[in-house]
């Protein structure tokens, strides 16, 4: 398995615990059906089952994020959640949504680029990727 220099593992742990952070503090909006998250929802036309299926996901992939052994599959993820965010903000929902200020769609794009690095770091973690690094 490919070893990280302390500078890695270092910035790796912060962008990791930044991303669950957010996603874990946006977990209590989605699952007690918070005006904004059901807001949201609705004008994707994915409401309840959207929000719900959307926390559970942001859930499993902030727990990943958090298991060193995994941080590799949870930022992937969460890249993956944070692409369809963004895409739905510049799309749908606009940069701003109630009067946020733009708030939601920043807190995208931070996850998204800390799970960008993390996953870069991480790399060589990933199953399929780390089995060829083993061969190599």
């Amino acid at each position: 398995m490919h070893n990280l220099s302390k500078t890695q593992l270092a910035l790796s742990w912060v962008l990791q615990l930044a991303a669950a952070g957010i996603l874990l503090q946006t977990l209590f909006f989605k699952f007690t059906g918070a005006e904004e998250s059901v807001y949201i929802f609705t004008t994707l036309g994915a409401e309840p089952w959207g929000r719900i299926g959307t926390g559970v996901v942001e859930l499993i992939a902030s727990l990943l994020l958090l298991v060193p052994g995994t941080a590799s599959l949870g930022a992937s993820l969460a890249l993956g959640i944070m692409t369809g965010a963004i895409l739905s903000h510049l799309t749908v929902l606009g940069i701003q949504v109630k009067g946020d200020g733009g708030l939601l769609f920043g807190l995208a794009l931070i996850v998204f680029a800390c799970s960008a690095i993390v996953l870069a770091i991480r790399r060589a973690q990933l199953p399929i990727v780390g089995h060829y690094f083993e061969l190599a």
